[in-house]
């Protein structure tokens, strides 16, 4: 995880990060500083770059990384497949080495659509004198952008403006950008060449600067989209009655476990890998925590996370809860006098399908140490927090429900709680680095109130058609945010249900929705169905399975 900047401008002009800015990067990657400035002549320009870095796997690389030919990488991101590396060979090392042997766009395409894994980069091509940056098909790593006074600004984060200096906008995950520096240099004007993700939407309007051009590249050339097209086939029409009544749900998810066991192969393959490269922590102490809710998603991720990480070493179930204001006088008498329990100001509904949860799990799997952090915020820290850091991270977004979100993950991988030790409240603070979140799970598996209430009223192609608009959004909505405000506690933000689409997008509609749906209702009714019955998952808690290091990258599964 890396904190990325860099400034394109005029050669007499110098552009780099204010004090803020450069605190929020740096919050991203403690481990290594470092700026650079590069400076091209006849036509003139002034390239600089800051990097801080956030060290995870092989020898620490600090960026910007110059190659033996002079380009310059700035890399946010993992390779956990495709891309060929060495087991022990840090990411941006591998990445720079394939870019370095690339002359052609279309090979500096085919390098990024081999990475499977979430990034976000700027890469300046010396030879060629182009500026090439962009983040991967989904979004899942930050990066944004604007233009002033005929400069381009990018960042994984930016402070929120002040004054006439902001339009940051994010970088539209519709594929990679590239400006070339000749021209920039002879005409002193900012145009931005676009390469496509094959086969994903056009960025929404109003997504680039509004004093940047951005127009086709002139070959036409595409990206790979490293995503399957969603499956189109539909059921007869007679059979879309078979949802109605919860008995024909689960006999359609039973007919359907080949498909439901295939998912969960992938989604156990993708949280092996990531659990499996956290850093080493000092002992008793966890490096994987789960953003906890007790609901379905953050459950999954919890059982898969046990079958990897050895059994000696705790698990971090993150579980966030906002103080509740004090009802008036008047409302509490009522309350009370109705029974309601006002005692505790934290209870929040995830706060109680969270314990229901945590008692499943150690059910599952008893000689695990499960570490149920309570989070407790209450309203003045709320209020500060969002004042000082949170609203700065959320920018360029500003809705209120971008706020709720981002203030509750923001408490939850901060990780500062209370935990329970024979009975009485401790004071604790996970250790743990990695953080598996269910963050886009929901959009992809019509997980939401709204994709039930379009299934009924449009069938099964309403929901194609509502997933479609999910997926092609997700990047501006959520994952852009999401990577901003956890990471900023330099923490490795891990999507793990939302890694492989084209695993989803094969699914067919009905199975796609009864496969949420059925969990939903159990949720809803406060039942949980075991997770071996409602996922078919053969969780044996005894056992861990360790791939070797050499072993990592090899597999077909691409997350």
């Amino acid at each position: 995880m890396c904190g990325i900047f860099c400034a394109l401008s005029p050669p007499a002009t110098r552009i780099q990060e204010d004090a803020e800015l450069r605190d929020f990067l740096r919050s991203r990657g403690p481990d290594s500083s470092q700026d650079l400035t590069v400076c091209g002549s006849d036509p003139g320009y002034r390239c600089f770059f800051s990097a801080h870095v956030l060290h995870m796997r092989g020898l620490l690389t600090p960026q910007p990384l110059r190659d033996g030919a002079g380009n310059v990488l700035l890399w946010n991101g993992e390779v956990f497949a495709g891309l060929e590396a060495e087991p022990e060979e840090n990411d941006t090392a591998a990445v720079s080495g394939r870019l370095e042997s690339c002359r052609t766009a279309a090979e500096v395409l085919s390098v990024l659509a081999e990475v499977r894994g979430p990034w976000a980069f700027v890469y300046h091509q010396r030879e060629q004198n182009f500026l090439w940056f962009g983040r991967d098909f989904l979004g899942r790593r930050s990066l944004l952008w604007r233009s002033t006074s005929g400069s381009l600004v990018l960042s994984s984060v930016a402070a929120q403006p002040t004054g006439s200096d902001g339009d940051w906008r994010e970088v539209p995950a519709a594929g990679v950008f590239r400006v070339d520096l000749e021209e920039f240099g002879r005409t002193g004007s900012l145009s931005v060449e676009a390469f496509p993700w094959d086969g994903a939407a056009a960025a929404e309007p109003g997504s680039s600067p509004s004093d940047c051009q951005v127009v086709l590249n002139r070959d036409g050339l595409l990206l790979p989209s490293p995503v399957a097209p969603l499956n189109l086939s539909l059921p007869p029409p007679s059979g879309q009655s078979r949802l109605s009544a919860w008995e024909d749900l689960l006999a359609e998810a039973e007919w359907r476990r080949d498909e439901a066991e295939r998912l969960i192969h992938v989604l156990n393959e993708a949280v092996r890998r990531r659990v499996q490269l956290a850093p080493p922590r000092p002992a008793g102490s966890a490096s994987v925590a789960v953003l906890f809710s007790g609901g379905v998603d953050s459950m999954i991720l919890a059982a898969l996370a046990d079958r990897h990480v050895p059994s000696h070493q705790p698990i971090d179930l993150l579980n966030v809860a906002f103080q509740r204001r004090e009802p008036k006088p008047q409302k509490k008498k009522l309350q009370q006098a109705a029974g309601a329990r006002t005692s505790d100001p934290f209870d929040a509904p995830d706060r109680l399908t969270g314990r229901a949860g945590l008692e499943e799990l150690r059910s599952l799997s008893p000689d695990r140490k499960w570490n149920f952090v309570e989070i407790n915020v209450t309203l003045e820290e709320l209020q500060e927090a969002r004042r000082r850091r949170i609203r700065h991270l959320l920018h360029p977004l500003d809705t209120v429900l971008d706020d709720s979100i981002g203030c509750a993950v923001w408490f939850a991988a901060r990780g500062a709680g209370l935990v329970l030790e024979d009975g009485a409240p401790r004071a604790f603070t996970s250790s743990a680095k990695v953080i598996l979140s269910g963050i886009g799970a929901d959009e992809q598996l019509a997980g939401y109130s709204r994709h039930r209430v379009r299934f009924q009223t449009s069938g099964h192609q309403g929901l194609l058609q509502e997933l479609s608009m999910e997926l092609a959004r997700i990047s501006s909505r959520n994952l852009g945010r999401d990577d901003r405000v956890i990471t900023d506690h330099n923490q490795f933000l891990h999507l793990a249900l939302c890694v492989n689409p084209s695993a989803y997008a094969s699914i067919p509609p009905p199975m796609r929705q009864s496969l949420r749906l059925c969990v939903n209702l159990s949720a809803s009714a406060s039942t949980y169905l075991p997770l071996r019955q409602s996922f078919h998952l053969d969780i044996n808690p005894s056992t861990s399975h360790h791939t070797p290091a050499s072993h990592r990258r090899a597999s077909n599964l691409t997350p």
